[in-house]
């Protein structure tokens, strides 16, 4: 009977519903497969990694969208000024002349406007062109201080150098800014810069030409060489031509022009500013500027005479030209306002001071006095 009832006992005791009743607390249970994949997903990491994809997506996209924006926008902006500077006519010059050299790019380029005068490109959009020859008068000082010297003829001057004028961080532009010489005194500034390299020479060699151009950039060197010109007056006449890009007015330039005159005054040899023949000066130049706006494109002039007298005069386009506004006959006050944009460590233009330089490179490469037969 023993053996019967054993005989009954099913043969599936190894089987796994058998083993799991013999479990005790201290024992570990395995999760069996069941064949479907989705028991053992985590939805919650991949809901998680779904949205960190679709945000990836978006901020991909966008910086798409605004990178193509912005590369559209400032392709159509240099378009723009290539398409409104003024078209570079071809030129037959001699393989003499320094404009057809192998560096004539980095040079002034004159071209002619539609009457056939000679002007060069500035750069800038508002204010395209200067001329390159301009015609100012000679006025005989006034023998009463109140009112102004008027005109007793009239003399050619020849562009320099020019460049942009700009304030502050963000570069805002102010005015364009163009070096004349008298074109009749070009030979005497060759000469003394010539002297200065090589004193037996009558024109620079390139070695030579790389020396002066690195003295003149120098902020010390280029400093006490023009103040030393500009001291024994030379060039004995010379002008600044602003023109403002921006609306702005009289005593907005004037403030700048103070500022720029007290900073160059301590590095001038030979002056003293304590004097009340200076602080006159100063009153002169300042009622000078007494007046409103004056509009952009509009034209401001700067004169220097053989004695360092200081001519003013402001056009505002209309029919009546050019206008005397003030004058100062110290020279102190010409010389430093000069000396901020030829020279120093800060300089009211740093363009206009680089490109007067290599405009004073093309003097010297060629024989003195040849420059204003030339122009002539």
């Amino acid at each position: 009977m023993r053996y019967s009832v054993l005989r009954r006992i099913p043969r599936t005791v190894n089987n796994k519903a058998f083993r799991a009743s013999n479990r005790t607390f201290l024992s570990f249970r395995r999760p069996e497969p069941t064949g479907r994949a989705v028991e053992n997903l985590n939805v919650r990491e991949l809901s998680k990694k779904s949205q960190e994809y679709e945000r990836n997506r978006r901020i991909f996209l966008w910086s798409g969208a605004v990178a193509g924006i912005v590369s559209f926008g400032f392709t159509v902006y240099k378009l723009q000024q290539e398409l409104r500077k003024p078209a570079r006519l071809d030129s037959s010059l001699p393989s003499s002349n320094p404009l057809s050299s192998t560096d004539a790019a980095e040079r002034k380029v004159v071209i002619r406007d539609e009457d056939g005068n000679e002007i060069v490109p500035t750069g800038n959009s508002t204010v395209p062109t200067f001329p390159r020859t301009i015609t100012l008068p000679i006025t005989s000082p006034a023998t009463d201080p109140v009112t102004l010297a008027s005109p007793t003829g009239s003399t050619e001057y020849t562009l320099v150098g020019l460049g942009l004028r700009t304030v502050t961080f963000v570069k805002l532009q102010v005015y364009v800014v163009g070096y004349y010489v008298a074109t009749a005194d070009i030979a005497a500034l060759q000469n003394e810069l010539v002297k200065k390299i090589n004193p037996i020479a009558t024109t620079l060699v390139p070695g030579e030409r790389d020396q002066l151009r690195a003295a003149l950039l120098d902020h010390s060197e280029g400093e006490k060489t023009w103040d030393e010109l500009l001291a024994h007056g030379i060039p004995a006449r010379s002008a600044f031509r602003v023109v403002p890009v921006r609306d702005t007015d009289f005593h907005h330039l004037r403030d700048g022009f103070v500022r720029a005159i007290q900073g160059k005054l301590p590095s001038m040899s030979g002056t003293g500013t304590d004097d009340e023949e200076f602080g006159e000066a100063m009153r002169q130049f300042r009622s000078a500027f007494n007046r409103g706006n004056v509009p952009k494109k509009k034209e401001l002039l700067l004169i220097r005479d053989e004695k360092g007298r200081l001519s003013i005069e402001y056009s505002d386009g209309k029919k009546k030209g050019r206008q005397l506004i003030g004058t100062v006959d110290d020279e102190r006050v010409s010389r430093a306002l000069w000396l901020n944009y030829l020279a120093g460590k800060k300089v009211a233009s740093e363009p206009a001071r680089e490109n007067i330089v290599e405009g004073v490179m093309e003097f010297v490469e060629r024989p003195v006095g040849t420059v204003a037969a030339q122009v002539l």
